[in-house]
């Protein structure tokens, strides 16, 4: 059974960086296709950034981009998320997700075809 597990959220600063962990096991990770969404209070669930299973092609969100870093280890199963210059309207629940057995080039923004979802890690920017 495929599990994800994120990790490295907490409570910053505005300004602040943070570095997201999101942990695979039970599945092929080195296969997936892997992607970053965060849920604000209130609000729908919105694309942060995403990566294919090779790491070399990413994509991210318009409020995101410039700023946040989507990339992966397929050594030790695990995609990071590198948030720099943090805004206090980057307050939400940060998920990992994964589609496994994706093809090279496949890169996903819609959240509905991810296949796995991590439980989230609370990110909170104070102004």
């Amino acid at each position: 059974q495929v599990q994800l597990v994120e990790s490295g959220g907490g409570l910053v600063q505005a300004g602040d960086s943070l570095k997201l962990s999101c942990a695979l096991s039970g599945g092929t990770f080195s296969r997936s296709a892997m992607g970053w969404f965060r849920q604000a209070p209130g609000k729908e669930r919105e694309f942060v950034a995403a990566i294919n299973r090779g790491g070399g092609i990413t994509k991210y969100g318009d409020p995101v981009k410039g700023r946040f870093t989507i990339s992966r280890d397929n050594a030790k199963n695990t995609m990071y998320l590198q948030m720099n210059s943090l805004k206090p309207e980057d307050t939400a629940i940060y998920y990992c997700a994964a589609k496994g057995n994706a093809i090279t080039s496949t890169i996903i923004s819609d959240s509905g075809s991810y296949t796995y979802w991590g439980q989230g890690t609370q990110v909170t920017v104070s102004s």
